[in-house]
C-alpha cells in the first residue's frame, strides 16, 4: 500500500486515497494500476473486488493496494463506492473505474488542484480521452462533450444559489451544469459525509452531483486531469448501453427523450457534423470518410432507438427491460428528487 503523503513534496500534509471498484479487470486494470504507480502525489491505493475470477486481486496487491473483497451479490454502484469511501484513509478520495487509466503522472495532482479553485468545492472530476483504437464516432462524441464543459479550455466551477438549492427541479440540472462522472473524480471526505452516494442501481454519480450541489457544495471540472477511457460497442451493445443510460436519465431527472422526426433529424445532423470535423482533423481519405459517416449515421440510429426505449422503460414489462439492458437490470426506480429537502453547507462561501 502506498502511504498517504504530501502533494509535490512541499506544503502542508495532504492525505489522499485512490479507490477503485473492480470485477474482472484484466489487462486494462493492470494498465490503470501501473499508471497510478507513477503519480507525483503519494497516495493510499484501495480496491474493492466483487468476485473477480481472473488475477485482478493479485494484480492490485502486487501494486500495493489494500483489497476489500465482497461477493457479487453485495455490489451496487453507489453502495460499493460508499464502502470504499468509508474504508479510505484520505481526507480526499479519488475514484476511478478499473478501465480508466490516468493519462500521465500528474493526473492526481491536477485533479486535486480542483479543490483550490474555490473554498466550497466538494467534488472534482476530469474528462475521458478516447483510447487510440477508438472509432471516429466514439472519438468525436467524447471530444465534443468534454470540450463543451469548459468552452475556454480551462477549469470550471458549478454551484447553486441558496434559492436554487431549495427550488430548482432536478430536470434543470441535466447536461453540463449537473454532469459528473465517478470514473474520473475526487471527493472531499467531509462533503461525502453530508451527501453520500445513494444505493441506486445506475447513475449514482449524477445523483451524487445533485445531492452535493443542493447541499451547498460546488462541483469543479479540471480538463487537464485526463484518463484514457472509451468503449467501442457492437450495435446491440450500444443499443443496450443507451437503454440503460436513458432509463437512468428518466429515473434521476424525469427526462423523456423526444421521438419526433424533426428532433431525431436534428440530432443526426449534429452527430454527423461532429464526425466530419473529427474525420477532417484525422486527414482521412474521402472514400473512407463516406463509409465512416454511413457507419456513424447507423450508430446514431441505434443510439436513438435505445434512448427512446430507455426513457420509456416504465411502460415496459420487467422481462423486456432485462433483455434490453446491458447490465441485465429489470427494475425501473424513479427517484423523485424534487420532493427532497437539502440542508445547506454550513461552511458554504458561495458568492
Amino acid at each position: 500500500m502506498r502511504q498517504a503523503g504530501r502533494l509535490g513534496g512541499a506544503g502542508s500534509p495532504l492525505t489522499v486515497t485512490v479507490a477503485i471498484p473492480v470485477r474482472g479487470g484484466g489487462a486494462l486494470l493492470v494498465r490503470t494500476l501501473a499508471a497510478l504507480s507513477t503519480q507525483t502525489v503519494e497516495h493510499e491505493l484501495l480496491v474493492c473486488d466483487s468476485g473477480s475470477r481472473d488475477r485482478s486481486v493479485e494484480a492490485a496487491r502486487a501494486h500495493g493496494a489494500r483489497v476489500l473483497e465482497i461477493p457479487p451479490s453485495r455490489f451496487s454502484h453507489g453502495g460499493t463506492r460508499n464502502l470504499l469511501m468509508s474504508e479510505a484513509s484520505g481526507s480526499r478520495v479519488a475514484l476511478l473505474t478499473q478501465d480508466a487509466e490516468p493519462e500521465d503522472e500528474r493526473w492526481l495532482e491536477r485533479l486535486l488542484g480542483g479543490f483550490e479553485l474555490a473554498p466550497d468545492v466538494g467534488i472534482v472530476f476530469g474528462p475521458y480521452t478516447p483510447r487510440p483504437q477508438a472509432s471516429p464516432a466514439v472519438r468525436a462524441e467524447l471530444t465534443a462533450w468534454f470540450d463543451s464543459l469548459a468552452s475556454d479550455g480551462g477549469p470550471s466551477v458549478e454551484r447553486l444559489t441558496e434559492h436554487e438549492r431549495q427550488t430548482l427541479p432536478a430536470r434543470r440540472l441535466i447536461g453540463r451544469r449537473g454532469f459528473f462522472t465517478d470514473a474520473n473524480a475526487c471527493l472531499l471526505r467531509s462533503a461525502w459525509e453530508k451527501a453520500p452516494f445513494r444505493e441506486v442501481a445506475y447513475a449514482e454519480d449524477r445523483v451524487l452531483a445533485i445531492d452535493m450541489l443542493r447541499a451547498g457544495y460546488a462541483k469543479a471540472f479540471v480538463p487537464d486531469a485526463r484518463v484514457l477511457h472509451s468503449h467501442d460497442y457492437t450495435a446491440l451493445e450500444e443499443l443496450r448501453r443507451c437503454f440503460d443510460e436513458w432509463r437512468g436519465l428518466r429515473e434521476v431527472y424525469g427526462w423523456c427523450e423526444p421521438a419526433k422526426a424533426a428532433y431525431l433529424l436534428h440530432q443526426l445532423r449534429g452527430q454527423l457534423g461532429l464526425a466530419r470535423r473529427e474525420l477532417a482533423r484525422a486527414d482521412i481519405l474521402p472514400a473512407r470518410r463516406t463509409r465512416l459517416l454511413a457507419a456513424i449515421a447507423l450508430r446514431q440510429a441505434v443510439r436513438q432507438t435505445g434512448a427512446i426505449l430507455g426513457s420509456r422503460a416504465d411502460r415496459l414489462p420487467p422481462a423486456m427491460r432485462r433483455r434490453l439492458s446491458l447490465e441485465r437490470r429489470a427494475e425501473f426506480a424513479e427517484l423523485h428528487l424534487d420532493a427532497l429537502c437539502y440542508p445547506s453547507n454550513a461552511q458554504d462561501q458561495t458568492p
